[in-house]
């Protein structure tokens, strides 16, 4: 049995043909196209679908697995909003109109739960109880799955971290990669005289030959994302955190460093029993928690 699996994003559509136990067979990805005016994100998924159908029918494709950003209501598999970045979103009815184009069941998930579902079925939360998935990008989410459960809350926006109040600003405002990298060129610019955009794997590059800004900001980062992290430990008492996103390509300078940050400012070991692990599946989390919710949505998979 196969399924196709697709990861909607504000700047691409991840796509791949899985086998039920997680295994790729192929795996592709185009642009997202959105305009202030068009949305063309639903016409665009139908495409790859029939594409894929047509390219390898030798595939019994069992089901539609979808993992998309914006709020989810799962048992409908419609979006029921989306921020400006995906405009003209709000509304799509995924789920129906997948079922009805293609006759194959569909299931429908939030971007950030898959890739918090990815991460338990097959990465380094693979046999916890409790895991708190959060994702580093250009803003910070989250996912929560308690005692093998995924929690979506009453409005389906459970594990919204990045609105985590933190001495006035969210979270997300001063611990995301959009915030390290406009810090440190501002900071580039006033101190140095230095202009222009800079990447944040140059930025790391430089933090590791020694760049006094770099290294600096790069710390306030984790402090900042420090403080979230324990708050998530203080509540919830996970079994782990694993974070994702964008800066798990740094692991090795990072994962230590944010394991110290947030254990030495713990007030008691008994806090300190919750490990802190950087996520290892990358962009194909997304996908395979797509995968995973449909497979316990249809009662292929227990617990969740």
């Amino acid at each position: 049995m196969y399924y196709i699996c697709i990861d909607i994003g504000g700047i691409s559509i991840k796509y791949g043909v899985f086998t039920e136990n997680g295994d790729m067979l192929i795996n592709g990805t185009v642009s997202t196209r959105v305009t202030s005016r068009e949305n063309y994100i639903l016409t665009d998924v139908k495409k790859l679908i029939k594409d894929i159908l047509e390219q390898y029918g030798v595939y019994k494709i069992e089901g539609i697995c979808i993992s998309s950003a914006g709020v989810v209501d799962t048992e409908k598999g419609e979006i029921i909003y989306a921020g400006p970045t995906i405009p003209k979103y709000t509304g799509t009815k995924i789920k129906e109109e997948l079922e009805k184009e293609f006759n194959l069941p569909c299931e429908v998930e939030n971007d950030v739960n898959c890739a918090g579902l990815g991460e338990y079925w097959k990465g380094v939360g693979i046999n916890s109880k409790s895991m708190v998935c959060i994702t580093v990008g250009t803003g910070i989410g989250g996912s929560i799955i308690l005692d093998g459960k995924l929690l979506n809350g009453i409005g389906y926006t459970a594990g919204e971290i990045g609105y985590m109040d933190i001495n006035g600003n969210y979270i997300q405002n001063i611990a995301s990669s959009k915030y390290l990298i406009e810090k440190i060129q501002k900071e580039k610019k006033e101190k140095e005289g230095i202009e222009g955009k800079i990447s944040g794997l140059h930025i790391f590059e430089l933090a590791k030959q020694g760049d006094k800004i770099c290294v600096e900001v790069i710390d306030e980062l984790i402090r900042n994302l420090s403080i979230s992290i324990r708050n998530i430990i203080y509540l919830l008492n996970p079994e782990i955190v694993v974070i994702g996103g964008g800066i798990t390509a740094q692991k090795e300078y990072l994962e230590e460093k944010i394991r110290q940050y947030v254990n030495d400012n713990m007030i008691s070991d008994i806090f300190r029993k919750t490990k802190i692990k950087l996520a290892k599946q990358g962009n194909q989390a997304g996908l395979l928690g797509a995968l995973y919710h449909f497979l316990s949505r249809r009662n292929k998979i227990n617990n969740i």
